[in-house]
């Protein structure tokens, strides 16, 4: 007497393999498009450009001598030139996360009478970040990757970032 096909084993393995890739693509799909990757870049002939524009800006800082020293404790951020003797009206300083975009921020910092800039950041930044410095009318730039808090002052000087 013959089985039903239903019953057999072997049937049931046979249709459930390509049914999981099928699910599994489906999902795979499906989590493609839901979370996009916010560090992909849809234009790179103009992301090149950029890069080489940023380049240009961290010659002209390596050129005038620009430094900076950074500490981060207590949740002050104290910032003060260390290169050439001049003074800034402001200086734009940017934080950016490695990962997680979401996180980066900003600041427009102004000098004290001394010279230094001090910012207090309420929120947790403790971790690794790369950060830019650059002045009011953004012909030079710095950015180093750093880890914070920082009880000691580092220092930051013009370099391009470093592939991880």
């Amino acid at each position: 007497m013959k089985t039903s096909w239903y019953k057999e084993p072997w049937a049931w393995l046979v249709f459930f393999l390509p049914l999981s890739a099928v699910v599994a693509g489906i999902a795979t799909l499906i989590i493609a498009n839901t979370d996009p990757d916010t560090l992909v870049v849809g234009d790179y002939y103009k992301k090149g450009k950029a890069i080489n524009l940023e380049l240009t800006k961290i010659k002209h800082a390596q050129k005038l001598g620009m430094a900076f020293a950074l500490k981060f404790d207590n949740q002050e951020l104290v910032i003060k030139p260390t290169g050439i003797d001049k003074e800034f009206p402001l200086l734009n300083v940017n934080f950016y996360h490695p990962t997680q975009q979401e996180k980066d921020f900003y600041f427009a910092m102004t000098a004290d009478a001394s010279g230094v800039f001090r910012q207090i950041i309420e929120k947790d930044i403790s971790g690794k970040w790369r950060i830019t410095i650059s002045p009011f009318e953004n012909h030079w730039k710095i950015q180093n990757t750093i880890s914070l808090p920082q009880a000691n002052f580092i220092d930051i000087l013009p370099k391009p970032f470093e592939a991880n």
